[in-house]
C-alpha cells in the first residue's frame, strides 16, 4: 500500500521480492497475510498469522534475522509488526492452507473440506464454500468437488466475502482449492 510514485515499477519489484523473501521463511508460521506500506522515509511489514510464537522464536532471534533480512533487500528503515489472527477458522486463507496440508498428507479430500466447512460454520460464519479441483484422490481424470453451508452472496457489493486460492502439489498432480467465506453484510 502506498501512493503511486514516479519509480512505482521499482518499488512493486522490491515488494515482490520481498515477499518471496519472506514466504519461504515464515511458511511453518501459517501466515493468513502481508502487508506491506511504504511511507516517505520507511517500510511497515505487517504479517497476519495464526501462530506467531513461531514467527518471533525463541528470544525474538527469528524476527530479527528476517528483520536484517529485509532490510537488505529494501535499503530502507524496516519494521515489521506480527499481528495474531484470533480466530484462523474465519480465515480464508488459513482454512485453504488447512485444506492443502491434509490433501498433501493424503487426508481424504472429502473429509478435508467437510472439517473446514463445519469449523467455519461452528465458529460463526455466515456461510462457506469450498472448492476442490484437480485429481482428487489420485484418479485418471480431473473433477471438480465442492461443498456449501449457509449463504455465500456474490452477487452484491456490500457482503463482507473472503476468497483465496491455494494449490496442493501432490504426487499425483496438482490440486486447486478455493475457499470463500462470508461473515456478514458490510
Amino acid at each position: 500500500k502506498c501512493f503511486a510514485q514516479p519509480n512505482y515499477a521499482n518499488l512493486l519489484a522490491e515488494a515482490i521480492h520481498s515477499r518471496r523473501a519472506l514466504h519461504p521463511r515464515l511458511a511453518a508460521g501459517r501466515v493468513a497475510a502481508i502487508i506491506i506500506r511504504r511511507l516517505s522515509n520507511r517500510v511497515i511489514i505487517s504479517i497476519y498469522t495464526a501462530q506467531p510464537g513461531k514467527i518471533i522464536g525463541k528470544g525474538g532471534e527469528e524476527i530479527k534475522k528476517l528483520h536484517e533480512e529485509i532490510k537488505s533487500l529494501i535499503k530502507k528503515e524496516v519494521a515489521i509488526n506480527i499481528e495474531e489472527v484470533r480466530i484462523p477458522e474465519l480465515d480464508a486463507a488459513l482454512v485453504a492452507q488447512n485444506i492443502v496440508k491434509q490433501i498433501q498428507q493424503r487426508v481424504s479430500h472429502r473429509r478435508a473440506m467437510k472439517r473446514a466447512v463445519i469449523s467455519a460454520m461452528k465458529i460463526g460464519a455466515k456461510g462457506i464454500k469450498v472448492c476442490c479441483a484437480g485429481r482428487l484422490g489420485g484418479a485418471e481424470i480431473a473433477r471438480t468437488e465442492w461443498y456449501r453451508e449457509g449463504r455465500v452472496p456474490l452477487q452484491t457489493l456490500s457482503a463482507d466475502i473472503e476468497f483465496v486460492r491455494a494449490t496442493a502439489f501432490t504426487i499425483y498432480g496438482t490440486v486447486g482449492v478455493k475457499v470463500w467465506i462470508f461473515k456478514g453484510m458490510a
